[in-house]
């Protein structure tokens, strides 16, 4: 499955259901305007934003890394990078909203393996940010990743990938799997489960997709409150005081309406595009992480994610919301070195449960549960046969 795949491997969704898109975006759009209006009247102090003119020092630490740039097809791409660049390649896409600060635990843990790339994702951070929606069509960003990791010198990476950035992770080893030696997804399922299952209790679900489809006023509506957005997003980094430098540096990335013009531009366009289910499972040993306490993603949504690769692995961090690399990275790190660097053992074979129900699915998949202090692993082998996707599975998928 080579680079000229794109139209086999990427579909767009049904015209009838990018009407549905549309249609409550219109709802949802109305509903917002006239709670604004009700809002200013009562206190218009709630939009504004407070001057942020000068970046925190975690910004530009050089300890972190080397602090890089390239240009690709006139896009200036903000990178940091650490580690030997003889070592193997290690790329890290953050999620929404964030930057490459948030790989910083990892930066440090990894340099000694891994030649560590942490990239702005175009529109985020210190990278260039295109206003017009169809730079971030995605398309366009997958072909942009192959050629940044061509332009670094390689031929093959090890991805990670957290939220979006897991999200892009996915399409571009479906499109170009022979680019990606290993991926890592962390608090993102599958694209084609992580569009139908987006959890209603959560500040990201269909409601707020359908409204981001409006121009100009999900941007305004993200500065509310002097970005609220970023409190309610990075409450973890709220309980140390150590941490809050780091909040700090996310509302100075975030303190303009054109800075989230990129980031929102993705999720205008990411929704309306699934994996065909035609294009096949992936060859890419492939790593899921996620917190028991996400309230973003549920476990149900990765183990149904195992569904599109053959060489999977899931691990659970129990009491990790949905930053888990943030919140535990003691243990996140060493759940990525042992499945990175560790030589990996010979995958245990389990044979499949009768039934399609997800516990049946989950045994299926995973070939023991052990507990290691305050984590949860779920390790689950390699699939060998073709009755769990074809079979129950597929079933449970398209039922």
């Amino acid at each position: 499955m080579g680079s000229d795949c794109y139209e086999e491997c990427i579909v767009s969704i049904s015209f009838w259901d990018s009407f549905k898109i549309h249609f409550f975006s219109f709802l949802v759009g109305s509903w917002v305007i006239l709670k604004r209006c009700l809002r200013m009247l009562w206190n218009s102090k709630d939009f504004s934003v407070e001057s942020r003119d000068t970046p925190p020092a975690c910004l530009i630490d050089s300890s972190f890394g080397q602090h890089s740039y390239m240009k690709l097809k006139g896009v200036k791409l903000h990178y940091v990078e650490s580690g030997s660049r003889h070592q193997p390649l290690l790329l890290l896409l953050h999620g929404f909203p964030d930057c490459w600060l948030g790989w910083r635990h990892q930066i440090q843990a990894f340099s000694k393996h891994f030649r560590i790339v942490a990239l702005d994702l175009k529109g985020f951070g210190d990278s260039d940010k295109p206003a017009w929606r169809t730079s971030y069509r995605t398309d366009v960003i997958l072909s942009e990743l192959h050629s940044f990791i061509e332009a670094l010198g390689v031929t093959r990476c090890t991805l990670i990938g957290h939220d979006l950035g897991a999200l892009l992770g996915w399409y571009l080893i479906h499109r170009y799997p022979e680019l990606v030696e290993k991926f890592v997804s962390i608090s993102c399922p599958h694209p084609n489960i992580y569009w139908t299952e987006l959890p209603r209790a959560s500040t990201f679900n269909s409601s707020w997709v359908n409204f981001i489809q409006l121009p100009y006023l999900p941007e305004t509506e993200a500065l509310q409150g002097d970005l609220s957005i970023i409190n309610q997003c990075f409450q973890h980094l709220q309980k140390k005081k150590e941490d809050a430098p780091y909040v700090d540096a996310y509302k100075y990335s975030f303190s303009r309406k054109e800075d989230w013009t990129g980031p929102i531009n993705y999720y205008r366009n990411l929704p309306f595009y699934r994996v065909s289910e035609e294009s096949g499972m992936v060859q890419v040993p492939c790593l899921l992480v996620t917190g028991n306490k996400d309230h973003f993603i549920n476990l149900e949504s990765m183990v149904k994610s195992t569904d599109y690769t053959d060489r999977f692995t899931v691990k659970i961090i129990d009491g990790a919301g949905h930053f888990p690399h943030q919140e535990m990275p003691e243990a996140v790190n060493k759940l990525l070195m042992n499945f990175l660097v560790v030589p990996e053992s010979p995958p245990k074979v389990i044979k499949p449960q009768s039934g399609s129900g997800l516990m049946n699915r989950m045994f299926g998949a995973v070939s023991s549960t052990v507990k290691y202090g305050n984590q949860v692993v779920l390790d689950v082998v390699q699939r060998k046969t073709s009755d769990v996707v074809n079979g129950s599975a597929a079933k449970h998928l398209h039922s």
